[in-house]
């Protein structure tokens, strides 16, 4: 399994149920990955189609392979509410290292509320143990093409 960092850009959402009836509702996102929790600020007014632009780093050390994605409405006089999720696997990202900015479904209820997008970077822990020292490596090489 990778060990290592992995980097989550929050870029914007769009297309989200703006239920709000006497204002625009004021999103916020919450990101976990692995018991892990970040929250984003909150776009204040921001309606149907927020903009983040902000970054989290998570670390990554066991199997967990999926990013939740959950956008809230932050409610001033009764409990936030969920507008909807993103479950993002992570396969893609430990293997080819990032993935670019892409939209992602967010789903209530089993039904689409608009999407989410995100750009992942996945670094992985550099292993002093598998490093190697190239002039060991190619020392014996050195010594002895020079005895010819």
């Amino acid at each position: 399994m990778p060990r290592g960092t992995l980097e989550v850009i929050l870029i914007s959402a769009k297309g989200l149920d703006d239920n709000d009836f006497l204002s625009s509702i004021d999103p916020y996102v919450i990101l976990s990955y692995s018991g892990q929790e970040h929250k984003s600020t909150v776009q204040e007014g921001a309606g149907s189609n927020p903009q983040w632009n902000e970054t989290f780093l998570f670390t990554v050390s066991d199997n967990a392979s999926e990013l939740n994605l959950k956008i809230m409405e932050k409610d001033n006089y009764n409990n936030d509410d969920n507008i909807g999720e993103a479950i993002i696997p992570l396969e893609a990202v430990f293997e080819e290292g990032s993935l670019p900015e892409n939209a992602y479904n967010l789903v209530k209820d089993e039904e689409y509320c608009g999407e989410i997008k995100v750009a992942l970077t996945f670094t992985p822990e550099r292993n002093d143990d598998q490093s190697y020292n190239e002039e060991e490596e190619t020392g014996g090489w050195k010594e002895s093409a020079s005895d010819f």
